[in-house]
């Protein structure tokens, strides 16, 4: 394009779902609807499921109320819920938002204790005002929220006499009563800054431990839309010194403990074209889910009482390139009949980082990158139940062309990530296996015409399917596949009221296994919800 692929300046949607697995949702009625965009158009929605709810008795608490017009964080406090206990079933998270006039799209946190809760973003807004809303199941910081605690929360925003949108939200934590279904973790940690880096101090009587990291690349640079940079020489705006493979690391004293394709998010000003999410968003785009690693095996070394450098790095950044965060919350998992769970690291293999990046000059410029990567650690712990051995295989697979003309015109991409996970545990019992097989797309084309008209044509697809076996039976399965498809055009360096804009676009939702079906699409043409179906 005449201008580099201004991805976005951060996102927004909603989960604005009206249905549990088994349940049923109406299609929408006939609407009229417009030949382009007006003034006004649905508030966002998407078809991922809401958080189920159980029937008990509920508490609710306020974490904040915030009106963000720049870069100044809201700061509260919390305080557990009175007359419900310290053991909840359940702890729904609920963000209410809303903003009018024109505005970026702006990525956000929530943080209670330090611990990031949510990490989402927003939709843009028309000049007459939009709402949405967003749930997360947060019952696995429940340990987190039995004291009293700083909440801090920012959702980075510039308000001028062109970007008048104020965001203002209204943040919730609801808690129900009863057991959880699966035990939680006893403690939720966070890593200690220290002149020696960033450390973590476990429990010495930790027999699992599980880190996350909400990875987001953004800003507004190119590590924005990182999955289009392209290494020299081929001449393209926006570069990297490898290509556009990415992988998140976890590492422990120096070794590396964990791999992880990051999700390339798309924000609501996404691919050019923020047209194509104003009602329906990309998947993830703002319910940022974390990259987890299940670090059991280097337990053993953790639980000798003493800090140890946790470090987190995004592979393939051109070195002092910003734009990546990488915030990051361990959940630890206490033997209580042990007050120290001793054992070793035992394997730590990684094979070497295959990425190759080819260019193909031409009319239609074109790099084809392929790149792939496994780590498999194990180590044991002597548990008050015997020893246990944990063993983490994890596969990483890129495949992408990238095609674009001179002037970036047309600039196009058909990209594929894939995830591959197994968690292996024996010891007393039945062997137990976790394999989870994660693929990320990314297909799209931006053209733009002699007559300043942008189109973009682009489908995103989320997709897992995950099986645990014990003793060689299978006991719990599940295959998720969420895929987007939107094309949008306008014209460019007009006036609002002259961008003449069309659009469509649908997202399929489906969800199916072991705990039952959940299946929802929806379709809008020109910001008007037209179809609202459930097929399960």
């Amino acid at each position: 394009m005449r201008r580099k692929l201004v991805m976005s300046m951060l996102a927004g949607a909603t989960l604005l779902a009206s249905a549990l697995f088994g349940t049923g949702v109406p299609t929408a009625r006939a609407v009229d609807v417009p030949a382009e965009f007006g003034t006004d158009w649905h508030d966002p929605v998407t078809a991922a499921p809401p958080v189920g709810r159980p029937h008990t008795r509920s508490c609710q608490v306020t974490l904040a109320d915030a009106r963000f017009r720049d870069f100044t964080p809201y700061r509260g406090a919390y305080a557990p819920p009175e007359g419900c206990g310290d053991r909840w079933s359940k702890v729904v998270l609920r963000l209410d938002g809303k903003v009018k006039g024109r505005q970026y799209d702006r990525l956000g946190y929530l943080r209670v204790g330090g611990v990031e809760v949510l990490r989402t973003s927003t939709p843009e807004p028309s000049p007459d005002g939009i709402e949405w809303h967003v749930e997360k199941d947060v019952t696995r910081y429940s340990e987190t929220f039995r004291a009293a605690r700083d909440v801090e929360m920012l959702i980075g925003n510039v308000v001028d006499d062109t970007y008048t949108g104020v965001i203002d939200v209204h943040v919730t934590l609801t808690f129900y009563a009863g057991r959880p279904a699966a035990p939680v973790p006893d403690r939720v940690l966070t890593l200690a800054d220290t002149p020696a880096g960033t450390t973590l101090t476990t429990p010495r009587n930790s027999e699992r431990i599980v880190a996350e990291v909400y990875a987001t690349g953004s800003g507004g640079g190119c590590e924005e839309f990182w999955y289009l940079t392209v290494a020299d020489p081929a001449p393209y705006s926006c570069k990297a010194d490898h290509g556009p493979y990415r992988e998140v690391r976890i590492s422990v004293d120096g070794r590396l403990a964990g791999i992880a394709a990051p999700y390339p998010h798309v924000w609501t000003g996404g691919w050019s074209n923020p047209f194509l999410w104003y009602v329906v968003p990309a998947p993830r785009a703002f319910d940022v889910r974390p990259v987890e690693y299940d670090l059991t095996p280097f337990a053993g070394l953790l639980n000798d009482g003493r800090p140890h450098r946790v470090e987190v790095s995004v592979a393939g950044v051109p070195a002092g390139q910003p734009g990546w965060s990488t915030p990051v919350n361990v959940l630890v998992w206490q033997d209580p009949h042990r007050a120290h769970v001793p054992g070793a690291l035992t394997e730590d293999t990684a094979t070497d980082l295959a990425n190759t990046s080819v260019h193909t000059p031409g009319p239609e410029h074109r790099v084809d990158t392929e790149a792939g990567h496994r780590l498999t650690v194990s180590g044991y712990l002597d548990t008050s139940h015997g020893r246990v051995t944990t063993t983490v295989t994890r596969t990483l697979a890129h495949s992408s062309v990238h095609r674009w003309t001179d002037g970036e015109n047309t600039d196009g991409l058909d990209a594929s990530w894939s995830d591959d996970e197994s968690v292996g545990t024996t010891g007393r019992g039945p062997a137990r296996t976790t394999r989870t097989h994660r693929t990320y797309t990314m297909n799209g084309t931006v053209t733009l015409g002699p007559d300043d008209r942008l189109r973009t044509v682009l489908t995103v697809g989320d997709h897992a399917s995950a099986v645990t076996r014990e003793g060689g039976r299978r006991t719990v399965w599940s295959r998720l596949d969420d895929t987007y498809s939107g094309d949008a055009a306008y014209t460019l360096d007009v006036p609002r009221d002259q961008r003449h804009a069309v659009g469509t676009s649908t997202e399929r939702y489906r969800l199916v296994g072991s705990a039952g079906c959940y299946d929802r699409s929806l379709t809008t043409v020109q910001g008007v919800l037209t179809e609202d179906r459930a097929r399960c």
